[in-house]
C-alpha cells in the first residue's frame, strides 16, 4: 500500500525564489496544455495524446520568446503538471461513467497565479535525498527538512506545497506492507454528535473540542484587522498571513486530535462501526459551523485508512437506520425523538435509555449483522463463519430492518 509522509521545510530566500519561479512555470503549462486540449476538442472532437501534447507545451514553446523561461526550471516538474493534467480528464471521464465512486468530478479548471495554495510535484528524476538529511530538488538545490520520523522506504515521488500561510512542505510517498495488528475480541460503535463528539457502545464519552470556537475570537480580530488595510498594500499582506496562520493552527489542532482518536480506537478494537452521516447536507444548514468543526468526515476517511494498514474492519451502517428511535434491549422502533430528548422510555420493554448511549449500542449491533450477512457469511448469525468474509461494505442498504431472530440476540437484517 502507498502511503504519504508530510514534513515542514526551510528553504532559504533564493531557494524561495526558485519555487515561486517553479510554481508559476508548472501554473502555465497546466493552462497551456488545457487550453490546446480544449481547443482540439471544439474544433474536431479529436484528443491530444501526451507525448504530442508535451512537444507543443514544453519542448516548442521553449524556443519561443513569450516562453523561453520554462527553460529556467526543472522539465521534471513541468511533465508532472502534464500528468496531474491526464488525470484530473481521467477521474472526470470515470465519475461521469460511473466507475470513480463518490461526488461527481468536473471537468479541470485553469490554475490561478493568486490561489493561496501552490504545489508541484517531482518523480524519481527530480529529487535526491542528500546524506546529510537535506533534501535536493532539480534547479532549486538542497533544501532544509525537519524530519520527525525516518521514511519507511524509498520515496517514489515528492510533492512540494505552499499553503495560504506562507508555509513549505513536502510529501514523500512511499510503498509500505501492511502491519496487521494481533486480532482482539472487542468490537465498538460509535454515535458521533455534537454536544460529544462521540458515544461509544462500551460507554465511553469523547468530549467535543470545538478547536474552531474557542479559537473564534483571535479569528475574529485578526479579521477585522485584515479588513481596514487598504487593498493591495503590503500591511493587508501581512495581516492576511497573520490570518492565515491563525485558522491553519486550528486545521492543524483538529487533524492531530483526529489522528490520536482515530488511533486509539483502531488500536483498542478488531472492528469499528459508525453511521452514514450526510456530512454534505448538514453543512448547509444552520449548524455548518459546528458540523465543520466537528470534522466527522476526516475521522470517517482517517478510520478506514488504519483499519486498511492495520487489518481492522470499519462498518458503515445505513444513515436511515432508526438507531435513536430503537430500543436496544428489543427492538422495537420508538416514535420520532426532538433533539432536545436526551433520555427516553421504550414502550416495549419499559427500559430507560440514554439517547446518545442507546444509539451507539444499535449500531454496533446493525453494523455487526451487516457483517455477518455480507457476501461470504453465513444467514443466520448463529451459525459459525466458515471462512473470512471481504471487508466490510460502507452502506449497501437503503433500509435496515431490525428482529429478534435468532437465539444470539443480535438484529438481522
Amino acid at each position: 500500500m502507498h502511503l504519504r509522509y508530510s514534513f515542514r521545510i526551510e528553504p532559504t530566500p533564493g531557494q524561495c525564489m526558485a519555487l515561486a519561479r517553479t510554481f508559476g512555470c508548472a501554473r502555465v503549462v497546466f493552462n497551456d496544455a488545457l487550453t490546446v486540449r480544449k481547443t482540439a476538442y471544439a474544433a474536431d472532437g479529436s484528443r491530444i495524446a501526451a507525448g504530442v501534447l508535451a512537444r507543443t507545451v514544453i519542448t516548442e514553446a521553449k524556443r519561443t520568446e513569450a516562453r523561453a523561461w520554462l527553460a529556467e526550471v526543472s522539465v521534471d516538474a513541468l511533465q508532472s503538471s502534464l500528468r496531474d493534467l491526464d488525470t484530473a480528464y481521467k477521474n472526470f471521464f470515470e465519475s461521469i461513467s460511473g466507475k470513480r465512486r463518490g461526488r461527481r468530478v468536473g471537468l479541470p479548471t485553469f490554475k490561478s497565479r493568486k490561489d493561496n495554495r501552490q504545489s508541484l510535484r517531482f518523480s524519481k528524476n527530480g529529487f535526491r535525498l542528500r546524506g546529510n538529511g537535506k533534501l535536493n530538488l532539480a534547479k532549486i538545490g538542497d533544501v532544509r527538512v525537519r524530519w520527525s520520523r525516518p521514511l519507511p522506504a524509498v520515496p517514489s515521488s515528492v510533492t512540494v506545497v505552499k499553503d495560504a500561510a506562507g508555509r513549505y512542505f513536502v510529501s514523500f510517498v512511499v510503498e509500505v506492507e501492511p502491519q496487521v495488528l494481533p486480532e482482539i475480541e472487542s468490537e465498538v460503535g460509535i454515535d458521533l454528535g455534537l454536544a460529544h463528539f462521540a458515544v461509544l457502545s462500551d460507554g465511553r464519552i469523547v468530549d467535543n473540542p470545538r478547536f474552531l470556537r474557542r479559537a473564534e475570537r483571535k479569528l475574529r480580530k485578526a479579521q477585522q484587522n485584515l479588513s481596514r488595510k487598504e487593498k493591495g498594500s503590503k500591511n493587508r499582506a501581512k495581516a492576511r498571513i497573520r490570518l492565515a496562520k491563525a485558522h491553519a493552527k486550528v486545521a492543524d489542532t483538529r487533524r492531530d486530535w483526529l489522528h490520536k482518536e482515530s488511533t486509539r480506537l483502531i488500536r483498542e478494537n478488531q472492528a469499528v462501526y459508525l453511521e452514514d452521516l450526510a456530512v454534505a447536507g448538514l453543512a448547509r444548514t444552520r449548524m455548518a459551523k459546528s458540523v465543520h468543526d466537528a470534522g466527522w468526515g476526516t475521522f470517517r476517511r482517517m478510520l478506514e485508512e488504519k483499519a486498511a494498514r492495520y487489518g481492522r474492519r470499519v462498518g458503515v451502517v445505513s444513515r436511515w437506520l432508526p438507531s435513536s428511535r430503537t430500543c436496544s434491549v428489543c427492538w422495537v422502533v420508538d416514535g420520532p425523538k426532538p433533539l432536545h430528548v436526551r433520555t427516553w422510555t421504550c414502550s416495549g420493554c419499559g427500559a430507560v435509555h440514554d439517547r446518545d448511549l442507546n444509539a451507539s449500542c444499535v449500531i454496533l449491533a446493525a453494523g455487526q449483522a451487516e457483517r455477518r450477512n455480507a457476501c461470504g457469511g453465513p444467514v443466520s448469525p448463529g451459525a459459525a463463519i466458515p471462512s473470512p468474509a471481504r471487508p466490510d461494505e460502507a452502506g449497501t442498504h437503503s433500509k435496515v430492518l431490525l428482529s429478534t431472530a435468532g437465539q444470539s440476540g443480535i438484529p438481522v437484517l
